[in-house]
């Protein structure tokens, strides 16, 4: 079964940025809608516990982390690219800045600024966002608010030469990258339309931006996900390249972790190593057998 569906939540930014891929791909996909908070046992047990969001899946095929899904949607729908230009390999490393340098700014100001949020989605979250400090987060505003501008600013900058785009005239995944941040910061930050008022470059992109839309949505239970899983059978073949690190083979028992925060371990048996991706299977009782796909960066793999 090749349809797409994806597990997420309508607020997530995160989840935004494989929706704007939808819709620059203009794909059909199905919406299995996630808890905000945990625990999250349909989506466990797909994932065997990674709990960032969303998650793609792809018959018995699970791809976690948004770089990762990129990748997969690029490769079995190459066009239109989200890479023009050739920009495959500058786009991730751009996803250094905006996922972490730009967006955790903005994660600390929207859970900061943003006034009643129920408490367990405060709780799940300071549990989640290691890098906040929640017993300090309001003596810290002012610094968010300060690098997040920053990279307003910077933002601001890339596009003063009149481009349409980041990477051209068309629209790419640097584009979703830079913008899901300021996405975020307008749902959720207070006095966010007074920080974009001056950026009349950043303006006019990001409305652009947003007029990509999502493609074509459909809901879907997560029962029903389940089920697709478990009557499915993963495309993946084994594939372990002799100078990836750390050195193991197939069928070795490993678990891979998230290196920035919400650092749940996954465990199963290696089936894909390389420079850029691993891929581990596993079997739930209710999903049946899965593999589960990561990218190298930003994940430890250690064996068991």
């Amino acid at each position: 079964m090749n349809q797409i569906i994806l597990h997420h939540f309508d607020i997530s930014p995160f989840a935004e940025k494989v929706r704007l891929a939808f819709g620059i791909k203009n794909l059909p996909w199905q919406s299995v809608q996630i808890p905000l908070v945990m625990p999250k046992p349909d989506l466990t047990a797909l994932t065997g516990g990674y709990r960032k969001t969303p998650v793609m899946q792809i018959g018995a095929d699970i791809y976690c982390d948004t770089q990762r899904i990129a990748r997969e949607l690029e490769r079995r729908f190459p066009q239109p690219t989200l890479f023009p230009h050739d920009s495959r390999a500058l786009s991730i490393a751009f996803s250094q800045w905006s996922d972490a340098a730009f967006f955790q700014p903005g994660s600390g100001l929207s859970l900061g600024t943003n006034e009643g949020l129920p408490d367990d989605i405060m709780k799940d979250r300071s549990a989640f966002f290691s890098y906040l400090d929640f017993d300090t987060l309001q003596q810290e505003l002012p610094h968010f608010y300060s690098q997040f501008c920053g990279h307003l600013y910077l933002l601001e900058d890339m596009l003063a030469d009149g481009r349409q785009f980041l990477s051209g005239e068309a629209p790419g995944w640097m584009d979703i990258l830079a913008y899901f941040p300021v996405w975020m910061g307008r749902g959720n930050i207070a006095n966010a339309g007074n920080l974009l008022k001056p950026l009349g470059n950043l303006l006019e992109w990001e409305a652009k931006t947003a007029a990509i839309g999502h493609g074509h949505r459909c809901e879907l239970g997560s029962n029903e996900a389940l089920k697709i899983a478990s009557d499915s059978i993963s495309t993946a073949e084994a594939f372990i390249l002799d100078d990836a690190w750390p050195s193991l083979k197939e069928g070795d028992p490993v678990s891979v972790t998230p290196t920035d925060y919400g650092d749940v371990a996954v465990a199963g048996t290696l089936l894909q190593l390389s420079h850029e991706d691993i891929a581990i299977r596993r079997t739930d009782v209710r999903a049946g057998e899965l593999v589960i796909h990561f990218p190298r960066i930003g994940y430890r793999l250690e064996k068991q």
